[in-house]
């Protein structure tokens, strides 16, 4: 397997990072991921059809549902397909053990910023964005918290703290900020969507792990 090409270097700091840790921090450049094809098949006899039909029956994670046969012309559904995977949870797992991770995530006590469902979108943009789960850093795990408050927040000022908590009171590091959440967004080609499903999902792979009790409903 071919690894993501493209390195940011002095992307973030702070004195808690042991020497080294962001002198070069891997990253996924637009357009370097490999593509995922779907099915093209052609369908010239009814024969072929039903021989496909067979073929579609016996792959129970084939991305396409079968939903209607009418004479020559099959009607598929797309069923999504969970694409996080043990390793992506783990590289999750790993990052609330940083330093800042931790200060950041204590802080936020009225959940403003990391209740349960915007954490659970870190891990689903961990398993589209394509690196390695070595490679994922600190960074990583902000840049994908980042995202998610902007796609489901309507209050984006709360979301401003996680700068104070990587960079201090500098801002001369946040425009590198916005390049690499460009970057992100790009090596997961846009798809930035995660439902309320897929979030449960995610949580029902590990329900005790102690960030799925960050519940907005049970703050008085």
């Amino acid at each position: 397997m071919e690894m993501p090409r493209g390195w940011v270097s002095n992307m973030c700091y702070s004195d808690d990072d042991p020497p080294g840790i962001f002198d070069s921090v891997p990253w996924v450049e637009s357009g370097l991921l490999p593509e995922t094809t779907g099915l093209k098949r052609k369908r010239e006899s009814s024969t072929e059809s039903e021989d496909e039909l067979e073929d579609l029956e016996s792959e129970p994670n084939h991305p396409w549902d079968v939903e209607s046969l009418c004479g020559l012309k099959m009607k598929l559904k797309k069923r999504r397909m969970n694409s996080v995977q043990p390793e992506h949870h783990e590289v999750f797992k790993r990052l609330l053990e940083d330093p800042v991770v931790k200060r950041f995530l204590a802080w936020d006590k009225n959940l403003r910023v990391s209740d349960k469902y915007l954490l659970s979108m870190v891990i689903a943009y961990f398993s589209r964005a394509g690196l390695f789960s070595w490679q994922y850093q600190r960074i990583h795990f902000f840049l994908a918290l980042y995202l998610a408050n902007d796609m489901e927040e309507d209050n984006q000022a709360p979301k401003q703290e996680i700068f104070r908590f990587l960079y201090g009171k500098s801002y001369a590091q946040r425009p590198l900020f916005h390049k690499l959440r460009y970057q992100f967004i790009c090596s997961m080609d846009w798809n930035t969507r995660v439902s309320k499903e897929e979030c449960e999902e995610i949580q029902a792979y590990d329900p005790e792990l102690w960030v799925w009790g960050r519940d907005r409903t049970l703050i008085a």
